[in-house]
């Protein structure tokens, strides 16, 4: 879609095209509506992230487990689909599969919320060790460092979408 015609679109409009950029939370794509029209695909991200760094706490955690474990074997959306798919961890071997698993487990449990990382461009082994090493963060470094990560993915995601 051009940017010309992403400003045309009226707010509900807005919400069906945007709604799924940020994982199972269309409110940002509400929020992020409130800077149109964009003066550019770069302003729109900012919009977007900006709706969701502007929100509550709870409004973050709620967008951060909304989130599927990577390497998950669970229902996904296309988009996950498609970025997991990417970065290999659909042909995870039984073993890599468990350590995720293993991993994805821990690592909830600890922070509340599942690990975060924008897959695109990296191979699972990169994903792993970023794994292995973020597990040892405290929680709080966590949180803003998995928000990061989804300001990322909407990065990526309104990049795939927008044509300038």
């Amino acid at each position: 879609m051009k940017l010309n015609e992403v400003n045309t679109l009226d707010a509900a409009g807005f919400e069906r095209v945007f709604g799924d950029i940020a994982e199972h939370s269309p409110w940002v794509a509400q929020e992020a509506f409130a800077a149109a029209p964009f003066a550019s695909r770069d302003a729109m991200i900012k919009a977007f992230r900006r709706a969701m760094r502007d929100a509550s706490d709870a409004a973050k955690i709620t967008l951060l487990r909304a989130h599927p474990d990577l390497a998950t074997r669970a229902k996904l959306t296309e988009d996950s689909t498609n970025e997991q798919k990417g970065a290999g961890l659909d042909t995870l071997t039984a073993e890599e599969f468990a350590r995720f698993t293993e991993l994805n487990d821990s690592y909830k449990e600890k922070n509340g919320f599942p690990f975060i990382f924008a897959v695109r461009g990296a191979t699972k082994n990169q994903i792993l060790s970023g794994f292995e090493e973020r597990i040892h963060n405290d929680t709080d470094a966590e949180f803003e460092t998995a928000l990061e990560q989804v300001g990322r993915i909407i990065r990526f995601r309104l990049e795939d979408r927008i044509e300038e």
